[in-house]
Formats: structure tokens, sequence, C-alpha cells
């Protein structure tokens, strides 16, 4: 008979939820005489997932939404009940702002990639000298093979400025809430380097390998999820399945300390967990405090943070004098407005809002106005609604606002960072067995990428305890 063995987890955002979730399935379902606690600093669950429901309408303080073709969500939903709750954003034209205009994004683009000449060569983003430009992806040579180089550098080489500026720095940027710049490739889209590799031309590559898709005069299905009452749903749907008294709130973990036999975990509360292997689903920061005896941890401190806020606002109908048909837009970082996209929720998400009413949801936080987010309330507010008009000309002030902040919470994938993560990794099999790194500011911040390492590291615990 196997003696009884105890996993802890620190962190409580959806990694750790879903960490706890699968492992707990396991252990029942092979019949193992294993322990799951998980430790959480903050007083809820669910990290930056957060649904506030105000006068009818659902407003997502955090992430709204996930790609539906990535699996690890959908199957985390269905296991605890929910697949009968995701909704498909409502389709629609997405804009890009560009010299204070908005222009529709070409069809055919990919990551902002064009795939199809027509739309692209007949699109007023880009001047004619600009699209020559892009145009010598198919004559240049396929890159050197490196280790790893940014990720505005590589499409720059590829396309040219005016191509990145306009619409793949905004579309891309926007997902890290990072620079460009500074972002490694193969941290984040190593399947463009991959291609280039293969293809020699992005473009070439992409129109061979991206799935066709057939002509329909159908309306095409939306290719995010949402559920039906707000993303929260899901955090509190996988910690109904967790079994009674393996979460504690408001408790942080200082220090963990190996000993003879597994780790001792010193809580701020004053207690002491044992654990014989250890998941840490918490940010990259928190490490070299928790192990300050081991210098390798110090790696992360070469591992930026950025700032974001978000702006809900909702209006009557009435108030939105130019009414745009579409989902929202992103903005161009050669415009000098200080949002950085807005979603036309209301459109994007119908079962949102109350009929008759507009739901927005915008963002602001650039890395260079970083500043920004520690404004007032009013004051963001006032920044804001200052850009929207410009678009949009609203004529009544919002029923009310939202703003969350979001404070050091979106890890920058630097480049060097797959090396440095392998580094720090390998280090730890040697000096910490038993204990795994899960969350975004590992292996991607998306929701299913942060399920799916998660996952990974049950089977990494579950293969180290046999």
């Amino acid at each position: 008979m196997e003696s009884s063995k105890e996993i802890v987890i620190v962190g409580g955002g959806i990694t750790g939820l879903s960490a706890a979730y699968y492992l707990q399935k396991e252990i029942k379902e092979q019949g193992l005489p294993y322990k799951v606690k998980l430790v959480e600093a903050s007083s809820r669950l669910g990290g930056k997932i957060s649904t506030l429901k105000k006068d009818g309408f659902t407003i997502e303080r955090g992430p709204d939404s996930f790609l539906s073709r990535k699996t690890p969500a959908v199957k985390l939903a269905k296991e605890v009940g929910l697949d009968d709750q995701l909704v498909r954003n409502g389709t629609g034209q997405a804009y890009i702002l560009v010299n204070n205009k908005l222009h529709k994004m070409p069809r055919g683009s990919h990551m902002g990639i064009p795939t199809k000449a027509r739309p692209f060569l007949f699109s007023n983003l880009f001047s004619f000298k600009g699209k020559m430009r892009a145009g010598f992806d198919f004559v240049l040579p396929k890159g050197k093979e490196v280790q790893d180089q940014s990720l505005g550098g590589f499409f720059r080489h590829r396309f040219g400025n005016e191509l990145v500026e306009n619409v793949i720095d905004p579309l891309l940027s926007g997902i890290y809430s990072g620079d460009i710049d500074d972002m490694s490739l193969m941290a984040t889209y190593p399947n463009f380097y991959r291609l280039q590799q293969d293809h020699k031309s992005l473009i070439k590559g992409l129109r061979k390998t991206l799935p066709k898709s057939p002509r329909s005069t159908k309306k095409k299905a939306g290719v995010f999820y949402t559920f039906k009452d707000g993303f929260e749903s899901l955090v509190k749907q996988t910690e109904q399945k967790l079994d009674k008294g393996t979460i504690t709130l408001n408790v942080a973990v200082d220090h963990i300390e190996k000993k003879d036999h597994g780790y001792h975990l010193l809580l701020s509360s004053g207690e002491v967990y044992k654990a014989d292997a250890i998941i840490i689903a918490a940010q990259h920061e928190t490490l070299p405090k928790v192990f300050s005896q081991y210098d390798f941890f110090h790696e992360f401190d070469l591992v930026p943070s950025t700032s974001v806020a978000n702006v809900a606002m909702a209006f009557d109908q009435s108030a939105i004098k130019r009414d745009i048909n579409g989902t929202g837009f992103v903005v161009s970082r050669t415009s000098d407005y200080r949002i950085t996209a807005c979603t036309w929720t209301h459109k994007k998400w119908p079962h949102t809002t109350p009929e008759g009413s507009v739901l927005l949801r915008c963002y602001v936080g650039r890395p260079n106005d970083q500043e920004v987010v520690d404004l007032t309330d009013e004051e963001i507010k006032d920044i804001v609604l200052e850009d929207l008009n410009k678009t949009m000309n609203i004529t009544q002030a919002p029923k009310f606002s939202v703003i969350t902040r979001w404070r050091n919470a979106r890890p920058q994938y630097t480049v060097g960072h797959t090396e440095r993560i392998t580094k720090i990794r390998g280090k730890m099999a040697e000096m910490l067995p038993g204990v795994y790194l899960a969350g975004s500011s590992f292996e991607g911040v998306g929701i299913p990428d942060c399920i799916e390492q998660g996952e990974k590291a049950v089977d990494n615990v579950l293969e180290f305890l046999r």
C-alpha cells in the first residue's frame, strides 16, 4: 500500500485551480492515497478572471474570452459541466485605428499578416511604398537560424515598418500588453519562425498551412468563446468540484524549505504545511523571495511585468451618434491615442448588455505609458471618453463606468525567455525535485495556456510521486 502523500499548490488563479481539479480527479480515478491543498494569498480564487454583474450588464474586469480552437479551456468547461454555457462571439468587422481613422481589418489577414493579395492591395491602411515593402517577404531569403530574436525585429525584416506598426503591432502587443520590439519570438510565436525556415516566405507558408475555409454564404461562426453567465462561472464551478477543505484563502506562502523528506511551507498565518510535491502557480516575482536560499531564481528579476487598466462604460443607445457596425478596434502605436483598444461588447457579446444599451470596454497602459494606470478613476474616464469621441461622437455621460487596474500583472516574455525558463527548470529538477512551475509567467498568458500548464504540472507531480 502506497503511503499517503501531500501535494501543495501555491496560487489560486485559473492555473492552480485547474491543477487542483485535475489532481483530485486523477487521485480518485487511480485510488491514490494523496491529499491536495491549495493556498491563495488573496481573498478570492480566479486570479485575473473577475466578472461583475451590474444593472443587467455582465462586465468582465479581466479576460473576457478565449480562442475556441484552444482545447484545454473547452475541455475544462466540459469537465465541470459548463459546456452548455459556452457562447460564441457575435461576428462582425474588426477595425484598426490609424492616422485618426478607422480602417477595416483586411480580409484574409492572419495575425496581421496578409494571406490574400487583393484586400491588402486595396486597403487604405498602407501607402503604396508600404505595400511594396511588405511584398519583400516573397523574395527575401529565410533568416539565419538563431536561438531567439525580437518579434518586432523579425517582422520588420520581413515586411517593413508600415505593416508592423499599423497592423501586426496593435494586434500582437495587445495580447501581451508588451512592446513588440522587446518580446521574444520563440516564447510567443515560434510557429512564425518555423514557417519562415520551412517556406522562406511567411505569406507562402501561411497560405500552405492555414486550413482552407469553405466558400459559404452562411455567416461565419465566431472564433472566441465565453460563458453565458460570465467568465467567473468557470472559476466558481471548478471550485465547487474540489473536495471540501482543499482551499486556504488570505494566506501567503512566505518561505519554502527543503527537508530530507519533502518540503516545509511556512505560511503567513504562522502555520507550516508539509509537502511531498509542490506546484507553484504564482507570478514569477514571488519565487526569489519564497526560495531565497537559491540564487538561480534571481533570473526572474530579468522578467519585467507591465500594468494595464480596463475601462468598462455603459451608455444608452441614444448616446452614440456614430454607431459603427463591428466588434471593436485596436489602435496603432503611431496614433496619439492613449487607449490601446476598444471592444464594442454589446455587439461582440450581445448577451452581456440589456436591450437599448451600449457596453464599451477599453484599455489603457501601453508599455511607454504606464503612469496612466495610476491616475484617478475620473482622470482615466476622461482620457478614454476623449479618445472615443474622436471616432464615435458620444453625446451623453456614461450611465456608469467600472475601472479595474491590473498592476504588474502582465509578465513580459522578453528575448531569451524560453532559455531562461529552461535553465531555471533544469536547476529545479536537480536541487528541488518535485517542485513544478505553471502559469502565465512561464509558457503562455492566455486562459487555455494556463489551464494546459496546470494539467502538465499534474502529470509531472504524479510521475514524480510514483
